[in-house]
């Protein structure tokens, strides 16, 4: 009698227990493979203390995301998604992200207009955007202004552009397009003159680092850089200057959607609105992390320096429009690779 009853209290104990002290919920995020200690310093770990949850990261590029995302269709893992643009404006055209409500955001008035609703249809939100200038050896190059000068006879063989396949890749064929006069959205005029280029490139790089290698080992003298590893860059100790060229500074964005049939999404919601708060907005702007869509941050010095910040350099942004990218990747990638191998 007295070993069923102690039997029957244990599990009386443990039921109290399971209803006092329930289970944490976990939100499952995919994201990219960039600056993990420093997102989980400043976003993850504060918000974990606030929503009382756990956080599972998983990383990757793009396209292996968005392949994992759509082979998990039936029974997603992942509940908030980031991604470019346009790859979550594919992610939207196959179904694999739910529209959101704006109105659960009190944040997403507070950032810019390039930022709200960056894909149509209520899918995402931008979390960060970057631009792209051009560095050049300060040392071996007098002047540099324009993406027209990466055709010139005294840098060949001494220069390095994005491959096709990379974020960058579109973003140098618009340049590249509106340098040399060209006016279709298919980027024709520019896909050309780029090709033009491919005895005079050392390398069609596949990622900002190998850029950046690339001016340290005195390989090359003049390439597009992203403001985001830009401080990065200078750390090689070269004599190297960032400009914006005359056709305006290449620019791109990342942003943020909650999966369909997340079992999480309120979460989810909290965690983006989390992200888009000044204070986190101004942490990783601060750690050069990710340059800020909150106008209420705040930089100075070499933080705004290092950042696409300001009203007035987003206003003038030459953003790749993400419909253009899905109707036109195949091609472009085809045309490259024909070009490539003759």
């Amino acid at each position: 009698m007295k070993k069923k009853l102690t039997v029957a209290l244990l599990a009386g104990l443990a039921m109290f227990s399971s209803v006092a002290q329930p289970e944490k919920r976990t939100l499952v995020i995919s994201t990219y493979p960039v600056a993990p200690a420093l997102f989980d310093k400043l976003v993850y770990t504060p918000f974990k203390a606030i929503c009382n949850c756990d956080i599972v990261v998983e990383t990757g590029a793009n396209a292996d995301r968005l392949a994992k995302l759509e082979a998990r269709r039936a029974n997603p893992v992942v509940d908030l998604v980031l991604l470019s643009d346009f790859g979550m404006l594919e992610a939207a055209n196959k179904g694999l992200v739910q529209p959101l409500d704006y109105s659960k955001l009190k944040n997403y008035p507070r950032i810019y207009p390039a930022a709200k609703n960056p894909i149509g249809g209520n899918f995402a939100v931008g979390y960060t955007l970057y631009s792209v200038g051009l560095v050049y050896r300060t040392d071996k190059i007098k002047s540099f202004t324009s993406w027209k000068d990466f055709w010139r006879e005294d840098l060949k063989g001494r220069i390095s552009l994005p491959d096709i396949s990379t974020t960058q890749g579109p973003l140098m064929l618009n340049m590249a397009n509106m340098a040399w006069g060209g006016k279709t959205d298919d980027y024709a005029t520019g896909l050309a003159k780029v090709v033009e280029l491919k005895n005079n490139v050392v390398t069609y790089s596949k990622s900002s680092s190998q850029q950046a290698s690339l001016f340290a080992q005195d390989e090359i003298w003049a390439a597009p850089i992203p403001r985001f590893v830009w401080a990065q860059v200078l750390k090689i100790g070269m004599p190297l200057k960032w400009i914006t060229p005359a056709e305006g500074a290449a620019a791109g964005m990342n942003v943020m959607s909650i999966v369909k049939q997340s079992k999480n999404a309120d979460l989810a919601y909290q965690l983006m609105d989390f992200w888009l708060s000044k204070e986190v907005q101004t942490a990783l702007a601060t750690e050069l992390v990710d340059s800020p869509v909150n106008q209420d941050v705040q930089l100075t010095g070499a933080k705004a320096e290092f950042n696409t910040y300001g009203a007035d350099t987003i206003k003038n942004l030459k953003f790749v429009k993400p419909e253009i990218v899905l109707q036109q990747r195949a091609a472009w990638n085809d045309k490259w690779n024909k070009a490539m191998a003759k």
